[in-house]
Parts: structure tokens; sequence; C-alpha cells
């Protein structure tokens, strides 16, 4: 990613609160001041979160039709720790190890880097894009500050790696930090595989055998869920495609 993370650091975060304009929570202790980078550059962050979003989207719809016959394909849509225990087996491991480590990483500098720009703002944003994480983010950030890179080893997801930026993480610490925690994941993932591959290759032949149904099924499942969370107002495709207007509002 041709992304420059040290470039005009620090960033700021806008007051984000509703009608009233201020924020409803405090910014994180350690969290360095930040200034308004504009909409450019958010661009080069928004464009990739979109197209990961869709390509994950996607991965979900197509799951049992291409675990057992695209395992590859599978994980560079989508490497949910799911589908990574259902193609371990069939892939070698220089294959599953790049592929997979690949895929893991390529989002976390994005939301490293909105955390790092943003601070504030971007915290609120991921407060708001789900319901599940935004009612949990605030208890957290508290104790994350005090425990920043174990976190970041053994969950370095999307909101953790969005607060390690906002958290003041350095560039350096963040990426080998990430970098060990996702080989370490896939390492045990591959040893569940070995452990139980006759019940993994039971579901993989059950996949096989009701392909089209189950296909039909998850497609129907993953356009319901999509279309629900975008009338409720929390889709993640809807979140990511605001996002500019959230940290970059018009003055």
């Amino acid at each position: 990613m041709a992304l420059d993370p040290e470039a005009s650091l620090p960033a700021t975060s806008a007051p984000a609160g509703g009608p009233q304009g201020t924020s409803p929570h405090p910014p994180p202790l350690d969290a360095p001041v930040r200034r308004r980078l504009g909409r450019h550059r958010l661009t080069l962050l928004i464009a990739p979160i979109v197209v990961l979003t869709i390509a994950s989207n996607v991965g979900d719809a197509l799951a049992t039709t291409l675990a057992p016959t695209r395992p590859l394909l599978l994980v560079l849509l989508n490497a949910r720790n799911r589908n990574l225990i259902l193609v371990t087996n069939d892939l070698g491991w220089v294959a599953f190890y790049f592929v997979a480590t690949f895929r893991l990483l390529i989002s976390d500098p994005l939301f490293f880097l909105l955390g790092r720009w943003y601070g504030e703002a971007a915290l609120e944003w991921m407060e708001r894009r789900t319901r599940t994480w935004g009612e949990t983010l605030r208890r957290v950030e508290r104790w994350f500050a005090k425990a920043t890179y174990p976190i970041v080893f053994v969950a370095p997801n999307n909101v953790f790696c969005l607060m390690a930026g906002a958290a003041g993480m350095s560039v350096t610490g963040f990426f080998l930090v990430n970098l060990a925690g996702t080989v370490a994941r896939l390492y045990l993932i591959r040893r569940l595989g070995e452990a139980f591959e006759a019940p993994i290759d039971s579901v993989l032949d059950f996949l096989t055998e009701y392909r089209i149904p189950l296909l039909v099924l998850s497609v129907v499942l993953v356009a319901a869920t999509s279309l629900w969370e975008l009338r409720r107002g929390d889709s993640e495709l809807d979140a990511v495609l605001h996002l500019d207007d959230d940290l970059e509002p018009e003055p």
C-alpha cells in the first residue's frame, strides 16, 4: 500500500457529537493532537476499504461453494477464521500462509491510519459503525492503552487496529506486532485443521453434495442481512461510503 503513515502527522479530529456539536467522550489520555488532513487523503483509505468490504460480502455469499472447490479464492475474498479452518487442509503451507497473511494484513494498516490521522473522530465513527462494537468500544478504550501491544498481537482486527492508531502506537511497533499476531493465529488454525481433519472433510463433503441449494440459501441470507442492516442504518458498506462525511464534514 503506497501510503505514507508518517506524512503530515499528527492529524486532527473535528468535534463530532451530533446536534450539540461536541463530543460525548473525552479523547484518549495519551492521544496526540491532530489536524484536518483533507478529503483527498481520506479517499486513499476509503477506496480500498470499500473494495475489501464488498469482497468480504461476496466471500460470505459464495463460501459454501468456494470452500470445497476454490479454497484459495475464498481466502482472498474473505479470510474469516471459519473459512481458514475449512480450507487449511486443502492448501499447501506456502499458499496458506502467504495468501492468508496478505488478506488478513491488507486492511489492518488502513484502519490503523484512520485512527492515527483522525483520532477521536475515527473512534466515534467506529462506535456508530457497528452497534455490537459501539456498546463495548468505550469500555475497552481505557485498559487498551495499558495493554496495546498484547491486544494487537492477540486480536489484530479492524477495531483494535483503529484504536492502536488513535492511541499513538508507533508505526514500526504496530506492523511488527500485527504481523507476528497474524502469523501466530494462522499457525494455530493450521494445527487445528490437522487435529480435526476428519470432521472438516465431512463438512466439505456435505458442502459439495448440496452445493446448489446451499449456494442459493447463502446468497439469499447475505442479501437479506445486507438489506436489513441498510434499513436499520448500520450497514457496514454504507458506513464506509459515508466515512468522508463523518470525518471531513463540509465547512
